[in-house]
């Protein structure tokens, strides 16, 4: 497989609980080399979509390809060629970090040398070769999580699949763990990111998928995407919320009040003109505001009104 290729392919897949879909009709490309993030509420299908392209599960229909290679008919293939992180650990708390590793090691067919020379690559790699020694027990959050993401390793993946890697840990854990996924992409493997939090998509994905109800509902990088609900903006807090209307009528582009904020928004394609221009008529107009910023939309903004149009 060349950096060229599709990494994972997914056309049409299908899978249904009972009388409930939770994929329907799924359609995924991620290149060789890069990460796609996916992004969707609980019940979306982000998990079951993970499960079936990393062998775990059968689909109904559909068409899955990893590494170039069909899960359905050569499912051994892909399992040598993949890592999984799921959701919860599956290190043993009572052996030290080097153990669970060697452990990992030896159920990889690597032997006691290989699997102990491997697991001392890993700990250095992700930062843990002082706490080696010590029980997982007695590791923070972001460690164990990172050791997780090293025994996921073990086998020197093509592609990795992570589904919600950091959920539960506080903002210096989940830094961590994606400090060690952004080292994985540069050595060049293929990530696919399962993940609620859309901020963690907007630093490491280099496209997203949004998906509701089992399909996807929108694709791009995280600046297209943002885009789709209007591009740049400008905010303008006032000291006097008598002057919105006021304020209002001077500024650029399409204006938004929120009274309960005492602020003034508009759309925006000229950053820098945009802020001088404002900035010159709130002068001029003798109207004080308490703070002026540009900003983009945050891929929270983009979540809400993506689902809110879908579910119109």
């Amino acid at each position: 497989m060349s950096d060229l290729d599709p990494a994972i392919v997914v056309e049409g897949l299908r899978k249904r609980y009972k009388d409930k879909p939770a994929l329907d009709g799924l359609d995924l490309t991620v290149r060789a080399g890069t990460v796609l993030g996916i992004l969707g509420p609980n019940g979306a299908g982000k998990t079951t979509a993970v499960r079936i392209m990393s062998t775990l599960l059968r689909p109904d229909e559909g068409r899955v390809e990893v590494a170039g290679i069909d899960v359905r008919t050569r499912a051994d293939e892909v399992r040598s060629r993949i890592g999984l992180l799921g959701q919860n650990a599956a290190v043993d708390e009572e052996l030290s970090g080097r153990q669970n590793l060697e452990m990992f090691g030896r159920l990889h067919h690597l032997g006691a040398r290989r699997a102990g020379t491997r697991a001392d690559e890993l700990l250095a790699q992700f930062g843990l070769t002082d706490t080696g020694s010590k029980a997982i027990k007695q590791y923070s959050g972001g460690m164990r999580r990172r050791l997780d993401l090293a025994a996921s390793l073990i086998s020197r993946p093509q592609v990795l699949f992570l589904d919600e890697p950091t959920t539960g840990l506080d903002p210096r854990g989940r830094t961590e763990v994606w400090n060690a996924v952004r080292s994985l992409v540069g050595g060049g493997t293929t990530v696919l990111l399962t993940t609620q939090y859309l901020e963690e998509a907007d630093q490491l994905a280099d496209r997203i998928a949004v998906i509701n109800h089992g399909r996807v509902i929108a694709e791009g990088t995280a600046d297209e995407l943002k885009s789709r609900t209007g591009g740049d903006r400008i905010d303008v807090v006032l000291h006097d919320t008598a002057q919105l209307d006021r304020a209002a009528s001077v500024m650029p582009g399409d204006v938004h009040q929120d009274r309960d904020r005492r602020m003034v928004s508009a759309s925006i394609s000229n950053r820098m003109a945009a802020l001088t221009e404002t900035v010159q008529a709130l002068q001029a107009a003798g109207i004080d505001a308490e703070d002026i910023a540009v900003r983009r939309p945050t891929l929270d903004e983009v979540f809400m009104q993506l689902t809110k149009e879908e579910a119109a």
